[in-house]
């Protein structure tokens, strides 16, 4: 989740916030690629996640992160975040509510620039981590820690969600503190460019969420699901989730998305350095000045900005799409989510053959096959075949557009290369969960120990 958003100026009708949308229209000449994933930061010793002040803490690793020119972002005295500067601008780290670490990366060029990222982020992290005593793992759900154990870190808006979230659903309170995951933010050339590629991936997040499968347990036994992430994005709070129908339907574009979030309840405004509770309340009153509390402030467009980071869906518009369906994962795994989505969307050909294969699906597919990917993976049924198939499929038309953009590292490697984990897991036909399983009913012999020894990043 964002640090405070920032835009310029006051809002004076509607028309602002579909302005402030369309202005994301690029030429593909200018298309950018921003990877973020999220990791579980826990103590060597204990294996349990770390608290903020704690030693190991997490102040001491955003304190320790700093020594490689990230700039502190603070809220009050506390440290909740951190900008790049130099090599680094345009990225950032920030912390979960229950103390995920998470890079959000700069837009770059190429997969093999945000892949470089990601590699020096891993260093950099290990360095810190290494010196504190805690771990890192990439998994979608916390694998063997409670609520009551997982600590709560000192950002205002997390304060107002928590109270608030139970109120909405059965499961905001975990997809809060105990997940994580991989997105990639992309870019479009107009607004029937983005509404293609928003269709296609809303289509095809459970697909992916298949392929990242990587979150079998919950407090330390087997959940009886493949990505219990997955399932807890069924219930966190359905008035700002879920596979959005209405994005198919005619008359899509940015006006019909700025009316959907103008009435998905907010949860706060950011003024003066402080968080006001405005949770269940509508943007559109707040906007029309409609809300007695706060009818003295003024509508600013980084409100709008804050408001925009609270929506859930699978896929998330702003002035880019931004993939959201996967489990957090391997290392090695994390550089395969954005060549995915690149090669599919980012290349003409394959765009038109991705929209092809989805194209008559219908919302109750769509929706039945989200429902059932997280317990079954790639066994989920389709049609009269499988996620399995269509996950091979989608490979093949991504690997295409990569080698299309023939974008070559200075090895002379094509972007393709990064799917080949993905390709492996295809190859074989069970996820990375299934893999775990078998470990735990194998030789882990029902002990999670190990997975703190061969999962971890460092």
């Amino acid at each position: 989740m964002s640090i405070p958003q920032s835009a310029s100026g006051p809002i004076q009708s509607r028309d602002d916030l579909v302005r402030q949308l369309s202005k994301g229209c690029r030429p593909k000449d200018q298309w950018r690629i921003g990877t973020e994933h999220e990791k579980f930061v826990y103590d060597l010793k204990t294996h349990k996640p770390v608290s903020y002040e704690g030693r190991p803490g997490i102040r001491q690793l955003l304190e320790g992160m700093q020594r490689f020119g990230w700039q502190p972002v603070r809220e009050g005295e506390n440290i909740i975040g951190l900008m790049g500067k130099g090599a680094q601008n345009g990225a950032s780290l920030s912390l979960e509510p229950g103390g995920q670490f998470e890079l959000s990366g700069a837009p770059l060029k190429t997969v093999h620039d945000t892949c470089a990222e990601v590699d020096t982020h891993l260093e950099q992290s290990r360095q810190v981590a290494n010196e504190i005593g805690v771990g890192i793992l990439g998994f979608g759900f916390a694998p063997n820690w409670t609520l009551a154990e997982t600590p709560v870190m000192p950002k205002g808006r997390y304060k107002i969600m928590r109270d608030y979230m139970p109120k909405v659903g059965g499961y905001g309170l975990d997809m809060m503190f105990r997940t994580c995951t991989v997105q990639v933010n992309l870019d479009f050339e107009s607004e029937a460019d983005m509404v293609k590629k928003f269709r296609v991936g809303l289509a095809l997040q459970p697909v992916t969420t298949a392929l990242f499968a990587n979150s079998p347990f919950r407090e330390g036994r087997p959940s009886g699901f493949l990505s219990y992430r997955a399932q807890v994005w069924t219930d966190v709070d359905n008035a700002r989730a879920g596979m959005l129908p209405w994005v198919f339907e005619d008359g899509m574009g940015f006006e019909r998305y700025v009316d959907y979030a103008l009435d998905v309840p907010m949860y706060f405004l950011y003024r003066d350095g402080k968080y006001i509770d405005m949770a269940g309340k509508s943007f559109r009153d707040f906007l029309a000045r409609e809300i007695p509390e706060v009818a003295h402030i003024e509508p600013m467009l980084s409100d709008w900005a804050d408001h925009l980071t609270t929506i859930f869906p699978e896929v998330r518009l702003k002035s880019f799409l931004e993939m959201r369906g996967t489990d957090g994962g391997q290392w090695r795994r994390i550089c395969g989510m954005p060549a995915l989505w690149v090669g599919l969307l980012y290349d003409s050909q394959a765009l038109d053959a991705a929209w092809d294969l989805v194209k008559d699906w219908t919302a109750q597919e769509r929706q039945a096959m989200r429902d059932s990917v997280g317990k079954l993976g790639f066994k989920t049924p389709f049609r009269n075949t499988t996620v399995h198939t269509l996950a091979h499929r989608l490979l093949e038309i991504s690997g295409e557009g990569l080698k299309r953009r023939a974008e070559l590292d200075g090895g002379g490697m094509s972007e393709d290369g990064y799917l080949n984990p993905l390709r492996e897991l295809v190859a074989r036909g069970y996820t990375r969960a299934e893999e775990m399983l078998k470990n735990y009913y194998g030789p882990w012999k029902r002990d999670l120990t190990p997975l703190f020894t061969e999962y971890n990043f460092l």
